[in-house]
């Protein structure tokens, strides 16, 4: 289970009696110990029907212990399981910041009170754990065999990932293990599982956390990764991998995506509100480096004009010189010094520092000295400085989008006018478009983008073209709820206002477009969203505009990973003029456990 969040004592009387409220709960008229094993506790559905109830000397063997943090304990099973696929045979009895006196082998009975435990608080809403609190024991004997590990595989983890309840919580459904993959893992909360031979789907993170799937030929990306392309399959064998071991005792292993913990990886299967479902694991088989190499694109060619997309993850000069040599080695070794770069999250110059400083010369001229000292070009750069804390974003980072360009390859067309308030707009010119400032922002006060980066529109000049740039970062998806959510389908509502703000962009290219049908227009940027969701739709509709990753093959469209699903977030779009375009996602963060950010650059080789 991850440290990152305090956990502290479970309201029992309340979750109790709002389940008793929604019908969810048959409180039985008595709990004795002759009466009580784990899998009554546990019951058919999401919620135990003895929530809240005092339960006595409930049987088990201690199968693993967590000794650390303020959520300590440790997991019990059943030895004797009774022949219902729905009941899980495991609980964790919960002993908060105290290390628990039992050891893994040891047959116990446990008293307490049962519970729900809600990661992130009920509002988040994620599934709740069913524990034992307030809890004492006694060792009835030690030594004992552990039941054994239930394996994770494409026979045991259905396809379908959770049940249909529109949008509803599935908490007082009955579980059906053999149809939806969240049936099957809450089955076996806290049951000893195991994977074997994994493939690794999520790098190793800074919380010592990775992710494997038990289904390695199911939806695989020409890297190794797991590929998410549609909602409707959001990759059912993901499984999260912490451990219980000491780190001084056991390092945990640092994998990158497409690499593999071969042999066994076993333990108590947890939930957590950082990724779900989760084998907290006493046994971590050994990595396999099968990890492809980063990526290095090709460089253009004299006529091509090509243009990038980084997301450089909240960039100030505070940040480590490392970072930035790091940024620079990629726009110049692996990038090919990019004619055009539209950056997202460059912070302001005192970086998270909530204060009135909005400026971001020092962010940037700190980043481009690092480039011309990595072999790159003398890179000049145009943005325009936010109101400060308007643009959400880490709080007083004042996050923005920006350009870099190479003036010997690319000349930026200076129109003054441009500022943090005043909408960019559209002229027509010897019957050629033109921008009334440039850089522009475009609709800055349009309440789609409250509190989110307003996108930034510049003029360039290519060998005597124009071509018109959009840099964008849309809102996050922050307030969604997760795919394990217990309401089903979960719900999206970041995004509405990423619809929003497509619809604003497309307008605006409509606009130069009207203005000239064959102008140049290139759309970059983190758009925060797939290429199947509604916003990407909003943005390209009316033809306006192809989004290019719909171009590559379908086991290449991604360039980030989240939870352990390879996925498409930034995008580079392209006007009906611009036909000729050659694409490429370059894999150098997203799926490594040492990143410079968080984000795959992208790059386009264009013939305006």
């Amino acid at each position: 289970m991850s440290l990152r969040a305090p956990r502290g004592p479970v309201a029992v009387t309340a979750v109790a009696a709002s389940a008793l409220a929604a019908g969810l709960l048959a409180v039985p008229s008595s709990a004795s110990a002759a009466e009580i094993r784990v899998h009554d506790i546990q019951g058919s559905t999401r919620i135990s029907p003895l929530a809240g109830q005092q339960v006595a000397d409930v049987p088990g063997t201690v199968t693993a212990i967590r000794s650390f943090g303020s959520s300590r304990g440790f997991w019990i099973q059943d030895p004797r399981p009774d022949k219902d696929a729905a009941t899980s045979e495991a609980i964790f009895v919960f002993t908060g910041s105290t290390t628990p006196s039992a050891a893994v082998g040891d047959s116990v009975l446990v008293s307490g009170t049962v519970s729900e435990y809600y990661p992130g608080g009920k509002d988040a809403g994620l599934q709740s754990l069913t524990e034992i609190s307030k809890a004492t024991w006694t060792v009835r004997s030690s030594g004992n065999a552990l039941p054994a590990a239930f394996r994770l595989s494409p026979a045991t983890v259905p396809d379908r990932y959770a049940p249909e309840a529109g949008g509803e919580s599935i908490e007082g459904l009955t579980l059906r293990p053999r149809s939806y993959a969240l049936d099957r893992y809450e089955s076996l909360e806290g049951m000893r599982v195991s994977v074997e031979n994994a493939p690794v789907v999520g790098a190793t993170n800074t919380y010592k956390e990775l992710w494997v799937t038990a289904e390695p030929h199911h939806e695989r990306t020409a890297r190794g990764g797991a590929l998410y392309s549609s909602y409707r399959d959001p990759n059912a064998g993901r499984v999260k991998v912490v451990s219980l071991l000491p780190y001084a005792e056991r390092p945990f292993p640092v994998a990158d995506v497409g690499d593999a913990l071969t042999g066994t990886t076993a333990g108590p299967l947890d939930y957590d509100n950082f990724g779900g479902y989760t084998i907290a694991a006493d046994t971590v088989g050994e990595r396999a480096d099968h990890g492809p190499e980063r990526e290095s694109t090709r460089k253009q060619k004299a006529d091509e004009l090509s243009i990038a997309t980084y997301n450089v993850e909240n960039l100030s000069p505070k940040t480590a010189q490392s970072k930035f040599d790091r940024l620079a080695t990629g726009l110049v070794g692996h990038l090919a010094s990019p004619d055009i770069v539209a950056l997202e999250e460059v912070q302001d110059d005192n970086g998270a520092t909530d204060d009135s400083v909005v400026s971001a010369d020092a962010t940037l001229k700190k980043l481009t000295d690092a480039i011309k000292a990595a072999g790159g070009p003398s890179y000049e750069w145009r943005q325009i400085d936010p109101v400060d804390d308007q643009d959400g974003g880490e709080p007083g980072g004042n996050i923005r989008v920006a350009f870099l360009y190479n003036p010997e390859r690319v000349s930026f067309t200076d129109i003054p006018g441009g500022d943090s308030t005043t909408p960019v707009t559209v002229e027509t010119k010897g019957g050629k478009a033109t921008l009334s400032a440039s850089p522009g922002r475009i609709d800055p006060a349009n309440d789609v983008w409250k509190d989110s980066r307003k996108p930034l529109v510049g003029q360039f000049s290519f060998q005597g073209r124009p071509v018109f740039v959009v840099a964008n970062h849309f809102n996050s998806k922050g307030g969604d709820q997760g795919l394990d959510s217990r309401f089903q389908p979960p719900a999206r509502s970041s995004e509405t206002q990423r619809t929003g703000q497509a619809t604003a962009v497309n307008t605006f290219v409509k606009s130069l477009l009207n203005a000239d049908p064959k102008a140049a227009v290139v759309v970059a940027g983190d758009l925060n969203d797939y290429q199947f969701a509604p916003a990407l739709a909003d943005l390209t509709k009316g033809g306006v505009l192809t989004d290019l990753v719909t171009r590559l093959p379908k086991d290449e469209r991604y360039g980030y990973v989240y939870n352990g699903n390879s996925q498409v977030l930034d995008h580079i779009l392209t006007s009906s003029a611009l036909r000729r375009a050659d694409y490429d996602i370059v894999h150098i963060n997203a799926e490594f456990a040492d990143q410079s950010s968080d984000h795959d650059p992208q790059v386009v080789r264009l013939r305006p």
